[in-house]
């Protein structure tokens, strides 16, 4: 499957509020969303899942569950991201339907040749820059990322995520990252999506780099 070079986090203070967020980011063209949810009940994951499997089936946007793996198989959800925290996805991989994907996060580059090593279709590469609810992390920025872009023998796209906006993505894609994943900027404006999908098609980097339709 080719990945989207720009993933939506989904955001809410609500389950219900992810899923209007993902009906918004869907409606103003989104290719791919990651639902993204935290500290809710299998039971409630997996019923937030399946509608959010209708919203995206009904715009034809790519479905990625954050996370918990066996909901993406239920609901066929196009793949997995599987956090640092979260279960090897060598273990996740003969679980998942042939056809399904499965990304994971890195935050340095020894981090993103465990995961290449784990086979994984993409790589979400962070902190860009650090949010204001963490700001312990230390950041990788422009040069993060180009240092750890030109060590990777990789053609895995790698994804920029992290406090960025419509105004990081043409440097982001000079350092030979792939794509970008962004929430706050979206949740905050549904129609810049359309802005960032000009800036990430306007840029011949990212198909020198990787092969995407």
């Amino acid at each position: 499957m080719i990945i989207s070079k720009l993933h939506y986090i989904s955001q809410g203070n609500t389950p219900e509020a992810h899923l209007e967020n993902i009906q918004k980011a869907c409606t103003s063209g989104a290719e791919l969303v990651q639902l993204h949810l935290k500290d809710v009940s299998d039971a409630k994951y997996l019923e937030i899942a399946k509608a959010a499997r209708e919203i995206t089936f009904h715009f034809q946007t790519r479905l990625i569950i954050n996370s918990n793996y066996k909901i993406a198989k239920d609901v066929k959800a196009e793949g997995v991201h599987l956090e640092k925290s979260d279960i090897c996805p060598t273990v996740v991989r003969p679980d998942l339907y042939s056809w399904q994907i499965i990304g994971g996060t890195a935050n340095t580059l020894e981090d993103c040749e465990s995961l290449i090593a784990k086979n994984v279709d993409y790589i979400i590469l962070e902190p860009f820059k650090s949010s204001a609810e963490d700001s312990s992390t230390i950041t990788l920025g422009l040069d993060g990322y180009t240092a750890i872009s030109n060590a990777l023998i990789t053609a895995k796209p790698i994804i920029g995520f992290g406090d960025i906006t419509t105004d990081d993505v043409t440097a982001i894609l000079e350092t030979g990252i792939s794509g970008i994943a962004v929430s706050d900027a979206i949740t905050e404006n549904f129609d810049s999506i359309k802005q960032f999908n000009l800036l990430l098609k306007a840029s011949a980097t990212g198909e020198i780099r990787h092969t995407f339709e």
